[in-house]
């Protein structure tokens, strides 16, 4: 990456203790004299309450929660940020439909707390860079007969009667380009209504401002703890103790699921891109696979018994998400190395590490 900003500059990551935040520190402090983190810890997923071993030494860690004002007044008073990246969010499809408030709050009121800061103490950096998520798309476009629609949600009466897809209906990848936002999650909302709000603020204040939208992110360093951390770890640590894994509704959900060094790199590109894209970017793998796959891959792995479908559903999940990246491959001259074999393959060795350490 060639650094768009200048060295000695100042970079500044908001829950940056968290799964991505420490994955991507090492490689900000390569560019920037001066790393901040702000994070407030939360104890779902850091249950010790303790900073995380991944998160560098060199890191100017302060504790604090993006929607309290006082915390924000006491960083900008001191720091001049040249770069934003705003990792901090309360995430979960299923989670958020119980705490639609607290997902409001943080992803919505938490970011526009930030933004009021930085008028408040006339600080604007260069760039904000944000991470969103492939929610926003909701169920996507579908293919019909008669061209594309957009079927929206799956509705309660639907899912029960276990009629997972649309009749008559074949899903498309998600292209920030052309596939209109329509969420059915909580989550879903609050992360359009950040890009929204984002872009509009960014515009007036003449600052730079870029969007990823992720895919299911895995890798090492997530939580093993927290149960809305992915499928990918609940799996692993289900098979590792050689129980059956659950898989929800007929098992052909699919989903494009990105190793956690790919999303680095394309953040690391985003921030080192001399000019910022007209539109959102997607970040994934670029291919689809289905969850009763991933689920056998890793029974495989540990010698577990095979996976069992339950139909069981939640709502709010979506049917099919995979997104299309030649656009983002054009615009960052990036493109993902690490695929599902070899990353749940990497990724499960970590669990077994962490598995060791703990017992």
């Amino acid at each position: 990456m060639s650094p768009l900003i200048p060295y000695g500059a100042s970079c500044l990551v908001t829950g940056g203790a968290g799964f991505i935040g420490c994955a991507l520190a090492p490689r900000l402090l390569e560019y920037f004299d001066q790393l901040l983190v702000l994070d407030n810890l939360h104890p779902q997923v850091h249950p010790h309450g303790a900073l995380p071993a991944a998160l560098p030494e060199k890191v100017h860690f302060i504790q604090g929660d993006v929607t309290d004002r006082q915390a924000w007044d006491t960083l900008l008073a001191e720091h001049n940020p040249a770069l934003v990246v705003h990792l901090a969010a309360e995430t979960g499809t299923g989670q958020s439909l119980t705490a639609a408030h607290r997902h409001a709050e943080v992803n919505v009121s938490g970011l526009a707390c930030m933004l009021d800061a930085m008028v408040r103490h006339n600080k604007r950096p260069q760039r904000i860079v944000l991470t969103s998520s492939r929610a926003v798309y909701g169920e996507g476009a579908w293919q019909g007969e008669r061209g594309i629609v957009y079927p929206g949600q799956r509705s309660k009466a639907q899912l029960e009667q276990g009629q997972w897809d649309f009749p008559g209906l074949s899903p498309l990848p998600f292209a920030a380009q052309h596939t209109q936002p329509h969420p059915s999650s909580v989550y879903g909302v609050t992360k359009l209504a950040q890009e929204q709000l984002l872009a509009v603020w960014g515009e007036a204040m003449a600052v730079e401002t870029a969007i990823l939208r992720l895919q299911n992110v895995y890798g090492p360093g997530q939580s093993l703890a927290n149960p809305y951390t992915g499928v990918v770890s609940t799996f692993a640590m289900l098979a590792a103790a050689h129980k059956s894994i659950p898989v929800y509704e007929d098992g052909q959900i699919t989903r494009d699921f990105v190793f956690i060094d790919d999303v680095v790199s394309a953040l690391c590109a985003l921030i080192a891109y001399p000019a910022v894209p007209r539109h959102p970017l997607d970040v994934g793998s670029g291919q689809a696979v289905t969850i009763a796959e991933v689920a056998a891959r890793i029974a495989r792995r540990y010698g577990a018994p095979a996976p069992h479908i339950t139909g069981a559903f939640r709502h709010g999940d979506v049917r099919h998400a995979a997104c299309e990246l030649s656009p983002t491959m054009a615009a960052l001259d990036w493109r993902p190395q690490v695929f599902l074999e070899e990353g749940l393959e990497r990724f499960c060795r970590w669990v077994d590490q962490q598995r060791k350490v703990a017992f």
